[in-house]
């Protein structure tokens, strides 16, 4: 084989920092993760229930390439509810394999090669592939524990130029947890209603949000029609394995996103949609998971503050971002000897940008005895070796 058999833009990408750690743990007999993000909750009984229902009722073919009308119908009256934007199901709403699949989408219907794609850090790990896989240039923008981990409007108007496509927003954000206020997203909107750009808002985390309301982007004022507003089921509802998202937003940035859908995709599994039109009606269920992650959050935050770690207090999302600034230990040295001394996973704060570098992101949504353990044994850890 020709030693340039594989693309330059994929030689040039790293494997998941987050899936390298995983794929350690899940051979590593004893291990507590607080690597990966994926709730701890069994999908409620009743979103299971309506998905074995389909299954007996015999569904399972395809759906239109949009996803099934009354998934979509559901999602418009659910968003029009919480936030007072409405979104035509026919042709403004796209069901997607995952809130993973929209992003890579979005990027791919509205991007022309060389095109900048303004990218907070902190920032979730497939953000800047993604953006390269698309032929566009990631351009990052730090943002500091010093101020809880916001993006400020000032920052984006100081890296625009001619070739500014797009923003992408993450609030509530992984890794940080942090959330932002109304009034300072009000100020991005402004700026990019001047620059004429277009908002990507990963909005998966927004129902995880434990002080104040979130705000949906596209309900600011002009922001309808220059946001694709993404969400989805994994976080919210427990249903990561279920693989299901969706995008909104105008129609015609939409049915560019529907055209390269139907090439690679078609549609996502009807079962997981039919199950999903009976998960947006258990609110209970939602409140009720979102209430013990906030108690696990003040129960992670106070302890590794009293094991010597500096944390912010995440608003949002199911993480804790740590500062390791005191260990004299990068943020991979820090998870790699804490893993094989310890057995304790955590993810470097590196793997989510270089302003990521520092910290380490722990996921609470384990339960109380993975906590308290996991939190012994970085105690043990941190005595033995790190603090100085």
């Amino acid at each position: 084989m020709r030693t340039s058999s594989i693309a330059d833009r994929v030689r040039q990408i790293r494997g998941s920092g987050i899936r390298e750690f995983f794929d350690i743990a899940q051979r590593m007999e004893g291990a507590i993760s607080l690597g990966v993000g994926e709730p701890d909750f069994v999908t409620p009984w009743s979103i299971r229930e309506a998905c074995i229902f389909s299954l007996e009722k015999g569904y399972t073919s395809y759906t239109s390439n949009w996803g099934l009308p009354e998934l979509r119908e559901a999602i418009s009256d659910k968003i029009y509810k919480e936030s007072g934007v409405y979104y035509e199901p026919e042709g403004e709403i796209l069901i997607t394999t995952g809130v993973s699949e929209a992003f890579d989408l979005a990027l791919r219907a509205i991007v022309n090669p060389d095109d900048e794609v303004i990218i907070h850090e902190p920032t979730y790990v497939s953000y800047k592939p993604c953006t390269l896989f698309a032929g566009g240039t990631s351009v990052s923008i730090d943002t500091e524990v010093g101020d809880e981990f916001k993006l400020r409007a000032e920052k984006i108007e100081e890296k625009i130029t001619e070739k500014t496509k797009a923003v992408v927003l993450n609030y509530p954000n992984n890794p940080t947890g942090a959330t932002m206020r109304k009034k300072d997203l009000e100020e991005i909107a402004d700026v990019v209603n001047e620059h004429d750009l277009i908002v990507i808002s990963d909005e998966v985390y927004g129902k995880l949000t434990y002080e104040g309301e979130p705000t949906c982007f596209s309900s600011l004022n002009g922001m309808k029609e220059r946001t694709i507003l993404l969400n989805g089921f994994s976080k919210a509802y427990a249903m990561t394995g279920w693989r299901l998202g969706y995008a909104t937003g105008n129609k015609e940035i939409i049915e560019a996103m529907m055209k390269i859908h139907q090439y690679i995709m078609l549609c996502a599994p009807i079962t997981a949609q039919m199950a999903a039109v009976e998960a947006l009606r258990c609110d209970d269920e939602v409140e009720r998971m979102v209430s013990e992650y906030n108690r696990r959050r003040r129960l992670m935050v106070e302890g590794l503050t009293e094991i010597g770690l500096s944390c912010f207090e995440p608003k949002g999302a199911f993480y804790t971002f740590p500062s390791i600034a005191n260990t004299g230990l990068t943020s991979e040295e820090f998870a790699k000897r804490l893993l094989f001394e310890e057995k304790v996973v955590v993810i470097p704060g590196s793997v989510f940008g270089d302003a990521g570098e520092g910290f380490i992101r722990c996921s609470y949504a384990v339960s109380q005895y993975e906590i308290e353990e996991a939190l012994d044994r970085m105690s043990r850890f941190l005595e033995k070796h790190c603090v100085v």
